[in-house]
């Protein structure tokens, strides 16, 4: 697989094509795809500022959607590469929920944990399906 540029209405369209349950973004900060060698788009990645105020600190960004075709390990590429792009802006930390009935696999790949619920907290209701945050900070440092 490889790692590419991919334009914004390209990742929308494709998004709206595979994602199982929420539409595209309307906007992010920059957008990635994976491709296999042959060229074929399996997957973007949306990233943006955090949608939640408390995690909008200039120093942490947000995968705000990812969507594949199912190829097998383009979602732990894709969340490799948004990591590797978001420090490269100099963000020092990167978060992105799954579904509470997710496992998360793709994100554990990747590098990411899950971040444990403080007193009681953790989850959100988006849609009205409960969601649990991940997150992958910079070695050593806090965000």
């Amino acid at each position: 697989m490889v790692i590419s540029p991919v334009a914004v209405q390209t990742a929308w369209a494709f998004s709206a094509w595979t994602h199982r349950y929420l539409a595209p973004p309307a906007a992010a900060e920059f957008v990635i795809g994976v491709q296999t060698s042959d060229t074929t788009l399996v997957g973007v990645a949306f990233v943006d500022r955090p949608a939640f105020w408390a995690f909008d600190d200039g120093s942490t960004a947000e995968v705000v959607c990812l969507s594949t075709d199912g190829t097998p390990n383009a979602c732990s590429a894709l969340l490799g590469a948004a990591w590797r792009a978001a420090r490269a802006e100099g963000y020092r930390r990167l978060i992105a929920y799954t579904r509470v009935d997710e496992p998360g696999t793709s994100l554990c790949a990747a590098g990411f944990r899950l971040v444990p619920s403080p007193l009681g907290w953790g989850t959100s209701r988006s849609g009205h399906v409960a969601r649990v945050l991940w997150e992958i900070r910079v070695a050593g440092g806090r965000a």
